[in-house]
């Protein structure tokens, strides 16, 4: 419940429903990670291998409360996910992010400096073709390759 109230807070995130939330804290919790400060939730990323890609982390939804926003939070958050055994492996990140989301652009083309790492733009899903004109356009952008964080 906390995932998915913190994600109602953090605009433009798209809200996934309860289940969907539980699904990803469990089915995936090995590749997805939680900012805690007590018993508030101040961050919280969602991610999963592509199955055709398994060196290939795709981040899903990166959400951070206001309380958590400012100190490097979420730039943290994913360099522990990469350094997490399970992700020994991973040599590309992939997400996608609308256009003007100037926060998630920063965070990630920040994420593949710190990673000496390129980074690739390309469309991943049109608002016309693949959202019937109801969402805005996602990019794809892929960071990699890298070196494991523990290993660079």
């Amino acid at each position: 419940m906390a995932v998915h109230d913190l994600v109602a807070v953090c605009k433009p995130l798209d809200t996934n429903s309860l289940y969907c939330n539980l699904l990803q804290c469990s089915h995936f919790a090995d590749t997805s990670i939680a900012a805690w400060q007590g018993e508030e939730l101040l961050g919280f990323i969602s991610g999963y291998h592509l199955p055709e890609q398994p060196d290939t982390l795709f981040i899903w939804q990166v959400a951070v409360s206001e309380k958590g926003r400012g100190q490097g939070l979420a730039t943290r958050m994913l360099m522990s996910l990469l350094g997490r055994s399970n992700c020994r492996t991973t040599r590309y990140l992939q997400t996608t992010i609308t256009p003007d989301n100037a926060a998630s652009w920063a965070l990630f083309n920040g994420l593949a400096e710190k990673l000496e790492a390129q980074s690739h733009v390309s469309m991943a899903y049109d608002r016309d073709k693949h959202f019937g004109g109801r969402h805005d356009s996602e990019k794809l952008l892929r960071v990699g390759p890298f070196k494991q964080p523990d290993q660079a």
